[in-house]
């Protein structure tokens, strides 16, 4: 028997509602040694409460060592292990904007980077460009033409966009394109099986044709390719758990992410006050709410320690909205640590809290990666986290007699 099957046998319903808040990238490192981090360096009353009141730990990600993108960063903390289902980066956007996917279809996530006049990239990002930029360049990117292959390039957000390469017998097992590095070339595509080479030759004449394409528009003058994917087989979270859930993200991948495990994607704007307020408006027709804030990860991978701790802070800030739902489980963490320091994901294990009246209190006051190492949860693996939801809950029978 499965982790997912023991849920199925377990799992009751009851009235309880479950607030899964993902702060991306929280976890961090202090920039010098015996410093603090960017979450101990914030000034977070509201956490500080959740944990003197709730229990806490730090959860890992994937395996001990192991740095996760954020696909399978979330999907361990959906419950689903990731090592089982190793789902691309591609698949997520592609379902995050809403596009139909079928079986004949590998999607890729793209990112527009400059290219100097060697062709080696001097921006991985192309400096963050405007989603109007983004939206101007994937126009022109709809001129490629590759023999016996559709090809559908669509707009996402500032340097990303999604590709889709529609034909018979392509494979996922390509390379990322990205070196994540400057002052190199980007990579070619290559495929590890024969379905697989004919998709990495596809993607090498898509980049081809859009160097030409782009060549006079830096800094959005070329493209590395990400997380080739084809769709996958895997249940929904109601199927799983028995729960009605929605996803409240402002970013497409994220609402791919929850798209994929079957949450209804809830429309609240760009903000985290919008998203606080659907969550009020929305409290009665779910069991469980996925809230996902981004700025945490994007101020840390650009380096950006200061911003980091504000946009710590100003999540906190949002927190009694959130609260005055009275939640009867909520959870805060992140589905990675991102250190400014690093510039990067990292495989530092994250600071997770559950506050609920089931909750064992720890001893704990404040939220931050040296508190929650002495807490009641201890160091666990993420794809545990929903067992202690539904535990917490009250939505588990007893196991066994």
């Amino acid at each position: 028997m499965n982790t997912h099957e023991l849920i199925a046998e377990l799992r009751e319903q009851n009235p309880t509602k479950i607030v899964l808040l993902v702060a991306d990238g929280l976890g961090g490192l202090p920039l010098e040694p015996g410093g603090k981090t960017e979450l101990e360096t914030a000034k977070t009353p509201n956490l500080d409460r959740l944990a003197t009141e709730g229990v806490t730990g730090l959860s890992i990600p994937v395996l001990p060592g192991i740095t996760p993108g954020s696909g399978p960063g979330h999907l361990g903390l959906f419950g689903y292990d990731p090592l089982q289902y190793r789902i691309g980066r591609g698949i997520l956007e592609a379902l995050g904007i809403n596009f139909n996917v079928t079986q004949k279809d590998v999607a890729i996530r793209g990112n527009f980077c400059t290219l100097d006049a060697q062709g080696k990239i001097t921006d991985r990002r192309a400096g963050r460009p405007s989603t109007e930029r983004c939206q101007a360049m994937v126009e022109k990117m709809r001129q490629v033409r590759i023999p016996n292959i559709e090809v559908f390039v669509e707009p996402v957000k500032e340097h990303r966009f999604v590709v889709v390469f529609r034909g018979e017998g392509l494979g996922d097992k390509v390379n990322d394109t990205d070196p994540q590095a400057v002052g190199v070339a980007p990579l070619l595509a290559q495929g590890s099986d024969t379905p697989s080479q004919k998709t990495a030759q596809v993607a090498n004449e898509f980049v081809k044709q859009v160097g030409e394409i782009l060549k006079n528009d830096a800094p959005t003058n070329g493209v590395t390719l990400r997380g080739f994917a084809c769709y996958p087989n895997i249940q929904t979270m109601q199927q799983v758990y028995g729960l009605r859930c929605a996803a409240i993200a402002v970013y497409p991948m994220y609402k791919g992410l929850a798209r994929l495990v079957g949450m209804d994607i809830i429309d609240a704007g760009d903000t985290l006050e919008g998203q606080t307020q659907k969550l009020k408006e929305l409290w009665n027709q779910y069991d469980f709410f996925f809230l996902h804030y981004k700025y945490t990860d994007s101020t840390g991978e650009d380096g950006n320690f200061a911003k980091k701790v504000a946009e710590i802070e100003r999540l906190d800030a949002a927190l009694p909205a959130i609260t005055s739902n009275k939640p009867d489980v909520l959870i805060v963490t992140g589905d990675h640590s991102t250190p400014s320091k690093m510039k990067s994901h990292s495989w530092h294990p994250v600071p997770t809290l559950i506050h609920a009246a089931t909750a064992r209190t720890d001893g704990v006051t404040e939220f931050s990666e040296s508190a929650c190492l002495r807490g009641g949860l201890g160091q666990f693996e993420a794809k545990y986290l929903m067992l202690l939801a539904m535990a917490h809950a009250g939505r588990f029978g007893k196991y066994g007699a």
